[in-house]
Order: C-alpha cells, then structure tokens, then sequence
C-alpha cells in the first residue's frame, strides 16, 4: 500500500489474444514482465483495457487473467508489485469478483460504473461500500464514452466517506469534471486519506503537475496510454516530480512532453471516433513493438477506427522519443519464454 501511496505508474493491462481470440498465455506474461521491468510499481488487469468482456460469466475468462498477471508479478521477489483487479457489474457481481481478486492476492480493487447503469448514485455508494468489505477500493471516474456516466461533485464527497476508499482514478477526460472529483473528495473528511492518480489519457502532464488550492494532487497514473512505453511513462513521472520539487529543467522537459504525449493518445485512443479503436489502438502499438502478435479483441467489431492506422504511422515517426523500442528489443525474447 505504501507504494500505492507515495505514487507509481501502474499500467492498465491488455489481453494478449490469439488469431482464434483465445488467451495468448506467453504473450500476457510478456506484458506483464515488460511492465514491472520498465519500472511500473503495479499493473492494473480486469480493467477497461483487459476489455470488459472479460467479466461475462460465459467466457471463463477473468479467474485465468487475474491468476496469470498475479502468478506472473510474484516472479520479482525484490519487490511487491501493488496488484490492482478490476471489478465491475452490479452489486452480487462485483463482490464477488473482488472476492476472487482477493483469494488471488491482489490489493485494491478499481471499481468501474461499467455494467451498472441502472444504479443510482446511491446504490453506487452502497456497491462501494459492499465491496470495500472485501478489499480496499479505488473509485473510478470512467468516461461516458467506454461505458461511464456523469457523476456529480457530492457523490465524490460522499465516496471520499467511505472508509474503505483508498484513491480514485480520475478518469472522465474533462476538466470540469475533474474539478467536480477534487471538490467534491476535499469536502470529505477523509479528503486527505484518498490518493489521487490521474486516468486523464488526453491531459496526463498536466495532472501531474498539477496542485489544486485543496491542496490535492496526482501522485501518479493508472492509464491505458501508460499501457504502452512504459519505461518513458516512468521517466515522465520522475520528471513531473522534480518539475514540483523545483527543478525547472525538468519543468521545461516535462511541459515540451505533454503536446506530443496529448497528440499521440488522441492516435492511439482513436479520439476522432469517438474512441471506438482505443484498445486495438493499444494493440497496434504492442505489435509493432514485438510484444503483440495481432491487434485481436474478443469483440470482432472492436478494430481499429477509420483513418486511426494513418494517424498511428504519423505520431510514430513525428515522436520517436515517446518510445521505448531499444529497451524493449533488449528484452523481448526473454521476456516471451
């Protein structure tokens, strides 16, 4: 927990899939060795890019994922990976994923609003509260465009409430919103005991670097763009770091990033449609990086967006300096036995 705490990158982790869209065991450890090796304190998995098809029953498919990044993370015996499961659905559901998490080892639980629609803001409340009796919990502001909803600054306040409320990823890509969170937890009289990290894509600079007058901040990021380049993510946050501490060099590095890093996410998510390629869009990455095969979802619609595969070449050739191929070469086949 104190890792979670002082703050890290922790990847949202994808699923490795084969040309059948079955799971591609070696290809999902792969990931998840790139990650904890780049410098990632934790990962996140069962998450919105795990793809949340993972969490319907008929597939089988979330106990084998939770139990091979678990499996896979106990690998680094010099360190405790902070294991972060995704939880989802409405309230018997998500407790009962949080229970599988915990019987796992996982930590946290990232509870999503996905899946629960037709819950009220206070039934919302009440599923946080069931599954905090579980494992501690991270709300989640999710984006109405991958299966979020609006949710008002008084259900944050409310949220913060909650003992079991560890930290929240603020999520919606909108900065109104994300005032509404900040507010709305620094009304809480827990306000100081919720971590904040950052799941903005589009603004990720920016919210680290970033000290509201409640004296809030984002000490790191749970993100599907930290997903990808990795090691960089790292040194991202490193440098936002020194940015506060006063080092205006590393300001000046860290503020020539966020342009290009914002450019780059808008490519990769697909933001021109309306994300609809946001996960193959991480794929593709991962493919060309060696570390995917294909850019399969279990989802045969879910491809990549009109014109996104364009956009793709162009931020890779205008940005090499956002990748982290040579690390990854370096690495590759051993992480793939």
């Amino acid at each position: 927990m104190k890792t979670f705490r002082n703050g890290t990158v922790i990847p949202a982790h994808p699923l490795a899939l084969d040309a059948e869209r079955r799971i591609d065991e070696r290809r999902q450890r792969a990931l998840t060795r790139y990650y904890l090796e780049s410098g990632a304190g934790g990962v996140a998995v069962g998450v919105h890019t795990t793809q949340f098809a993972i969490h319907e029953p008929n597939r089988g498919m979330l106990r084998p994922v939770l139990e091979l990044a678990a499996r896979t993370s106990a690998e680094y015996t010099d360190r405790s990976p902070v294991l972060v499961a995704g939880a989802c659905g409405p309230t018997e559901q998500a407790v009962a994923e949080a229970e599988l998490a915990a019987s796992l080892g996982y930590d946290l639980i990232l509870l999503a609003p996905y899946g629960a629609t037709d819950l009220s803001d206070e039934q919302l409340l009440e599923r946080t509260r069931a599954v905090g009796e579980v494992l501690p919990v991270i709300g989640f502001y999710l984006q109405p465009a991958v299966g979020g909803r609006t949710l008002p600054r008084p259900f944050w306040r409310q949220l913060a409430d909650i003992p079991s409320v560890v930290g929240v990823k603020v999520a919606p890509f909108d900065r109104y919103a994300t005032l509404d969170v900040v507010h709305g937890i620094a009304d809480s009289d827990r306000g100081g005991d919720v971590t904040f990290y950052t799941g903005n894509d589009d603004h990720i600079v920016g919210d680290l670097l970033a000290t509201y007058p409640t004296g809030a901040e984002f000490v790191g990021g749970l993100l599907g763009q930290w997903a990808v380049w990795v090691e960089r993510a790292v040194t991202l946050l490193e440098l936002t770091r020194r940015a506060k501490a006063g080092d205006d060099d590393a300001l000046r590095t860290a503020v020539e990033m966020d342009t290009a890093l914002t450019d780059a996410n808008a490519a990769i998510f697909d933001a021109r449609n309306n994300f609809h390629g946001c996960i193959p869009g991480i794929h593709e990455v991962l493919r060309r990086q060696g570390l995917l095969e294909g850019t399969w979802c279990l989802d045969e619609k879910e491809t990549l967006g009109s014109g996104q595969l364009a956009e793709i070449d162009r931020i890779w050739d205008a940005y090499p300096h956002l990748r982290d191929d040579e690390f990854i070469a370096e690495h590759l086949d051993r992480w793939l036995k």
